[in-house]
C-alpha cells in the first residue's frame, strides 16, 4: 500500500468514527493543562523549537505549524513521505500524529515513537498552540 492510500485510509477511519471521536477530542483539549504541556514539551525541544526566528534543529521549528501543511515549512529538508502526506497540522492531526507518528506518517524520518496518553497528548498540543504565531 502506498503512502497516499494509508493516509487516506486514516482519516477514513476519523471520519467513520466521526462526532463521537470529535468531541472526545474536543474534550480532552478543554481539559487539558498548558503547564503540564510545557513540562512535556521538553522531550520535544531536544529536536524542535517553536519560538519565532529560531532556526531549524534535528526537526523544523514548530511555530506557525497549524494551519501548515505538513513537509513545507521553509529552509528545512523533510523526507519524501512528510513532503507527499498532503496532512495540514491541525490540533486533530498533531494529534493522531503525536499518538503514533510512524504509523500516521510511515518514513517521516522522527525518530520518537508518540505520546501514548491522551491526556499528555492534548495537553502537549494545547501548549504548542499557545506558543505557536498563528497562520
Amino acid at each position: 500500500m502506498n503512502l497516499q492510500a494509508t493516509v487516506a485510509i486514516g482519516f477514513l477511519v476519523a471520519l467513520i468514527a466521526g462526532p463521537a471521536a470529535a468531541d472526545e477530542l474536543d474534550q480532552r483539549l478543554a481539559a487539558a493543562n498548558p503547564k503540564r504541556g510545557q513540562l512535556l514539551y521538553m522531550q520535544c525541544k531536544a529536536c524542535h523549537d517553536a519560538e519565532p526566528g529560531l532556526p531549524h534543529k534535528v526537526g523544523p521549528n514548530l511555530n506557525g505549524v497549524f494551519g501548515r501543511t505538513a513537509g513545507t515549512a521553509p529552509g528545512f529538508k523533510y523526507t519524501d513521505a512528510m513532503v507527499k502526506s498532503g496532512v495540514v497540522w491541525t490540533q486533530r492531526t498533531l494529534d493522531t500524529f503525536l499518538k503514533q507518528p510512524g504509523a500516521m506518517i510511515a518514513g517521516n524520518g522522527m525518530a520518537f515513537p508518540g505520546v501514548a496518553n491522551d491526556t499528555d497528548r492534548a495537553s502537549v498540543i494545547v501548549y504548542l498552540q499557545s506558543i505557536s504565531a498563528p497562520r
